[in-house]
């Protein structure tokens, strides 16, 4: 895709829905993956949470909460519940995913390879590809993922240390917690490969902070995983 191609696709335009302003991507198809649909408005007397769509009178429903996932310029009316989940999720848009966005220097093999290779892994600007840089070029729909691993040391093997959509995710592993993340395992779906394909990441030992900013970028893309299990099942 050429870059005039991918600007035109990358495109947004304001818009004003019912429920308030909203930017969102010109062409619906290239919505970010970590998006949910906004909700039906229902005419009603009383207000209604823009992120469930539920009614609510105004002391439930009083609290004005940014939501980024439905690509609202403003805070918007939400329901205590779900102003309670929109502001656990605002430490991914404010700072996870910059993290992700800037990447980080992994070992990578695909398959069963034993051979790595030194590759430098960030989220697209349009959040919908992961990329891999090195002496080649790979990308990864983020939507065609379908199972993560995260690799750690600090806990006995298979304890704790496996998270996959198919189950509830928990705290991704810290460098201060019982266990370090060293790594991480994608199944993913790729064109022209039958059955599920396979990589992983392995941050690496040096001098010179980027095992920090492999470390930091694993546990930002645990919770871009658990966030994308969160939609598809909303």
């Amino acid at each position: 895709m050429s870059s005039e191609v991918a600007a035109r696709c990358d495109a947004k335009k304001l818009v004003r829905s019912p429920s308030g302003l909203r930017m969102v991507p010109e062409h619906r198809a290239f919505g970010s993956p970590f998006g949910l649909e906004e909700p039906q408005w229902v005419p009603d007397k009383e207000h209604h949470c823009r992120r469930c769509g539920k009614c609510f009178c105004d002391k439930c429903c009083g609290q004005k909460v940014a939501l980024p996932r439905m690509c609202f310029v403003d805070p918007v009316r939400q329901c205590a519940a779900c102003a309670l989940v929109s502001r656990k999720e605002a430490e991914f848009f404010d700072k996870q995913l910059r993290v992700l966005l800037s990447g980080a220097t992994f070992l990578v093999s695909f398959g069963n390879s034993e051979n790595a290779e030194t590759m430098v892994c960030r989220l697209s600007s349009n959040q919908r590809y992961l990329l891999l840089d090195g002496a080649g070029h790979h990308e990864i729909e983020v939507t065609h993922i379908s199972a993560v691993q995260v690799l750690t040391e600090g806990f006995p093997a298979g304890d704790k240390d496996t998270h996959t959509y198919t189950s509830l995710l928990g705290s991704p592993p810290s460098e201060g917690g019982a266990a370090r993340a060293t790594g991480m395992s994608l199944q993913f779906s790729a064109p022209g490969v039958e059955g599920v394909a396979q990589l992983k990441l392995t941050a690496g030992e040096d001098a010179h902070g980027s095992r920090k900013q492999a470390t930091a970028w694993l546990a930002a893309m645990h919770k871009a995983a658990k966030l994308l299990y969160e939609s598809r099942d909303q």
